[in-house]
């Protein structure tokens, strides 16, 4: 469903400040898998999504999605195959808009443009349902606008709405590091309902060690641009947060560092 090869990206090229974002990347994600990544700040969890996502070209490598070549792709043009929730509760959704209006411009990502009504009665009927599943009470409030909500709401909304057209990668990008802890929660398990319950090949950046081990099928840790560590099934179940650190400490000959990552 997602492969990227021999992806290369630097920052700066020939200058004091140059730096190698990421090194020669080789990744590939089956049908339906579920993979979270995790690695200290300029590890190149964030390069790798926006490599994904299109927002950045990659210096050297090919990223293929579905079987496409898409490296070339802008980002706008991508985003019909791709869902993304930011971390930032307020990146995902329209302020100014309504809770339907924002669903029914997320419904037609992947959709011909038509000079039609976005929200009709039988869409209506349809996002209540959605929302519904949410057990938030939003599909009470579709008329309400989405800046009224709280952040753990908008985050739900946008976690939604990125995932009812059911993309063929779904990126999540520390999509619970912004919200109090009752509200990671709720968005950590809704996160877990939903790519469970519609098969979404996920990717997932994380800087909480356990919220990466709880969650998915498959980890990986990421170190100054490259993917060090790939665990996955029963050995992946089997691992804690210590042996996460001795594997890096193990791997890279230094104590992991982030403190973050560990005291989340």
């Amino acid at each position: 469903m997602l492969k990227l090869q021999d992806i290369s990206v630097t920052f700066n090229e020939g200058t004091p400040d140059e730096k190698k974002a990421l090194k020669n990347i080789q990744l590939e994600l089956k049908q339906g898998e579920f993979v979270t990544v995790i690695g200290s700040n300029g590890a190149g969890k964030s390069t790798l999504m926006n490599i994904i996502s299109g927002v950045l070209v990659p210096d050297v490598g090919d990223v293929y999605i579905a079987d496409k070549q898409v490296v070339h792709l802008p980002e706008y043009k991508r985003s019909k195959y791709i869902g993304r929730v930011f971390q930032d509760p307020m990146a995902g959704t329209a302020p100014s808009m309504t809770i339907e209006e924002n669903l029914a411009m997320a419904y037609s990502r992947n959709k011909k443009r038509k000079l039609k009504l976005g929200v009709t009665k039988q869409r209506k009927k349809l996002f209540k349902e959605y929302l519904e599943t949410l057990n938030l009470g939003l599909e009470n409030r579709l008329t309400a606008k989405v800046g009224l909500l709280s952040g753990g709401e908008r985050q739900a909304l946008s976690l939604l709405m990125s995932t009812f057209t059911e993309p063929n990668i779904l990126l999540l990008d520390e999509h619970t590091a912004a919200l109090d802890p009752s509200r990671a929660e709720l968005i950590t398990n809704l996160t877990d309902q939903i790519v469970k319950d519609s098969g979404l090949t996920t990717l997932m950046i994380t800087h909480n060690m356990q919220q990466a081990l709880d969650l998915g099928s498959r980890l990986i840790m990421m170190d100054k641009g490259q993917i060090i560590f790939d665990v996955s099934g029963k050995e992946k179940e089997k691992l804690t947060v210590e042996d996460l650190m001795r594997e890096f400490q193990r791997i890279r000959g230094e104590q992991f560092g982030s403190d973050r990552a560990i005291l989340s």
